[in-house]
């Protein structure tokens, strides 16, 4: 039933994810590093444990001229593909995010900035716009993704486009660690947003919870309301 399945939390390695929960509402999975395996975990994942919606966590890298410093909390509007360079008619390079987790989302963490969030398999994949221009509808790709993104990820619109496929709901959210342009791994803040995106997961897990009870509840009294206007009258 409905009400009895997981929340799923993925990410890309086991030192983003939190300690494992108390309780088996929430599955954690590791998808692994980059676009390929994500989606290929993600898909696997999605098939064994059925989950009623999937919050994807990480960290990220930020562009120094978006003032997006370490520690900053992310919340993913849309997932952007950047790796793929052929015309958007042929593969989807846009992932809108869910609106009700969006919103859940924004309301537990009034801190948290909304940004779209690109992918990319390389560092520093989405600074040079990497999606053409050419031929995209501009319904789909807006003039400041193809000019590039101001936050940066490796998997991000590889879950929330298994889970699209799935339709299943699903949220990115990453902490910022470090400057996309900061070369120097040693530099990257990688202790300070694995604390705060560790400490982020059990509020977000908890207002997926209250969203989703909220949509089953409206879901169910809808057919309730269907069923008793079938029913023969006296």
């Amino acid at each position: 039933m409905l009400q009895s399945a997981p929340l799923m939390v993925i990410a890309a390695t086991a030192m983003e994810l939190p300690p494992p929960p108390a309780t088996s509402a929430h599955v954690a999975v590791c998808c692994g590093v980059g676009p390929v395996d994500a989606a290929a975990q993600t898909a696997r994942a999605l098939a064994v444990h059925a989950p009623r919606a999937v919050l994807h966590v990480g960290i990220a890298g930020a562009r120094r001229a978006s003032g997006l410093g370490p520690g900053q909390v992310v919340i993913g509007q849309r997932a952007l593909y950047h790796d793929l360079l052929i015309d958007a008619r042929f593969a989807p390079r846009v992932v809108e995010a869910n609106a009700a987790l969006l919103q859940a989302a924004h309301a537990a963490l009034p801190s948290a900035v909304l940004r779209d969030i690109g992918t990319s398999a390389r560092v520093g994949g989405t600074t040079d716009g990497g999606v053409p221009s050419g031929g995209v509808p501009s319904s789909e790709v807006t003039s400041h993704a193809v000019a590039g993104v101001e936050v940066e990820a490796m998997e991000g619109f590889a879950v929330l486009r298994a889970c699209q496929l799935a339709g299943v709901p699903a949220l990115e959210v990453r902490v910022i660690s470090n400057a996309i342009e900061e070369h120097d791994r040693t530099k990257w803040q990688f202790a300070e947003a694995f604390g705060v995106l560790h400490a982020l997961v059990p509020p977000l897990l908890a207002a997926f919870d209250r969203t989703l009870d909220r949509t089953l509840d409206r879901t169910l009294d809808r057919t309730l309301d269907r069923t008793l206007d079938r029913e023969p009258r006296a």
